[in-house]
């Protein structure tokens, strides 16, 4: 049996104190299941990079990280059955070696397929949904140590509410994803968005411009960053331009000869290689040339190799409706002189809807507005009321991940199937093994 008596540890960017423990750390899935069976009350421990609560305890914790990181790709059917702990770094050069890809990733490759999941992780693009939109299957361990296996054809009437969950379910072993012929993508960075494009159709324009858009501002009117990935399209000219369109995504070019505009929606192409937060070298980022390369090396915004971002941060992130969100940030403007000391970047990008209970894009095609802030969580939750009541006429979902003041009560009113997750998880996890004071706050 494999069960430590160190304290968990804080989170990536330190600002999360998981709990006192212990920390479990089995090396099989035979002992995942006996921790289980013995732990009262138990939460898994992921890659340690949401800003919220949602994995903290005061009573056990698992760690997945020990286990073997079984990778199982079936290239006739498309799909791909991992461990939960596997990164998704890790996942994408596997698929790749099967000529597969990844849809759409993260923006950073370092977490893990089921924590990713379980808080509703998401890349960007107006067709792209959230990552557990592609999870097929799962299998949890639940209170009393067994494995209970749910899949999207065998368990449709509940499959919804069992892999987006916060961890409440039970603790997942593997999961089985969608996957897709593996293709490139280009990237450039284009900076000085003029104020003009960043409001109503302009703003549209540009998210929809490329496979994934992130544009990058500080509140003060203008875009600093746009990083468009443009999908590399195979085919004759004539093909190309039906596929893009296909995609959504007509802005840029898709033949790899053709060079990005040197202007685009007014604004100039990078000189260099760029990072979203000022004053990091952009050499910790994937590229930005513009050459083409494996979906995996351009869709994630930071490399594998390097650590992600900046670390010493906060972030919280709202999502409103796609059609809604030039006058959501007009909405937030005024605050952009209080904003703007607290803040490393904004961050705009665009989510398609999906189909799962709990999910922020459920039911909505929605767009994000993101916040990287400084380690100043006092100022910090201060501002946040003020920024959500501005966000209220948008009816904003949080992002499970990260920071929000948002009241519990107006949180789970953004669920409409909040009633049958409940029911779900009455009837797997009776006792509440797998509760926390976050989970308790926001969904029950």
């Amino acid at each position: 049996m494999s069960a430590s008596d160190a304290r968990p540890g804080l989170s990536w960017s330190g600002t999360v104190d998981y709990g006192p423990g212990p920390l479990h750390a089995p090396r099989t899935v035979a002992e995942l299941q006996q921790v289980v069976a013995r732990a009262g009350r138990i939460r898994a421990l992921g890659t340690r990079h949401s800003f919220s609560r949602v994995a903290a305890s005061d009573a056990d914790l698992v760690t997945l990280a020990g286990l073997p990181e079984e990778i199982e790709v079936d290239s006739a059917a498309r799909t791909v059955r991992v461990a939960a702990g596997v990164r998704y770094g890790t996942l994408a050069l596997e698929l790749g070696r099967h000529g597969l890809a990844l849809a759409n990733t993260g923006s950073l490759p370092h977490i893990s397929v089921a924590g990713a999941s379980a808080t509703g992780t998401h890349g960007s693009g107006d067709r792209n949904q959230a990552l557990a939109a592609s999870v097929r299957a799962i299998d949890l361990v639940t209170a009393g140590g067994d494995i209970v296996s749910l899949s999207r054809e065998g368990d449709e009437a509940v499959f919804g509410g069992a892999v987006l969950a916060l961890g409440a379910l039970g603790v997942a072993t593997h999961l089985t994803l969608d996957v897709v012929p593996a293709f490139d993508v280009r990237q450039r960075v284009y900076l000085d968005l003029p104020a003009e494009e960043l409001r109503g159709a302009g703003l549209d324009a540009v998210l929809a411009g490329a496979y994934s858009v992130s544009i990058f501002h500080h509140w003060d009117g203008t875009g600093a960053q746009i990083w468009a990935k443009q999908a590399v399209l195979a085919g004759d000219a004539a093909q190309r331009a039906a596929a893009a369109e296909a995609a959504g995504s007509p802005g840029l070019p898709t033949d790899p000869e053709s060079p990005f505009p040197e202007v685009w929606h007014g604004a100039r192409l990078a000189s260099g290689p760029m990072h979203p937060l000022p004053g990091m070298p952009g050499d910790f980022c994937t590229d930005q040339t513009g050459a083409p390369g494996p979906s995996h090396e351009r869709l994630p915004h930071f490399r594998l190799e390097f650590t992600p971002s900046n670390g010493e941060e906060i972030q919280s992130e709202y999502y409103v409706p796609r059609a809604q969100i030039a006058d959501a940030l007009a909405a937030v403007m005024p605050l952009g002189e209080r904003i703007r000391p607290l803040l490393h970047a904004s961050e705009v990008r665009t989510v398609a809807a999906d189909d799962l209970w709990l999910s922020p894009a459920h039911d909505r095609d929605s767009a994000l507005v993101h916040f990287t802030w400084k380690q100043m969580p006092d100022e910090v939750e201060a501002l946040l009321p003020e920024i959500e009541a501005a966000l209220a006429p948008f009816s904003p979902r949080p992002h499970w991940g990260k920071v929000f003041t948002t009241p519990p009560e107006e949180v789970r009113a953004c669920y409409p199937r909040l009633a049958e997750f409940q029911a779900l998880a009455e009837r797997l996890d009776p006792q509440g093994t797998f509760r926390n004071a976050y989970v308790e706050t926001y969904l029950f």
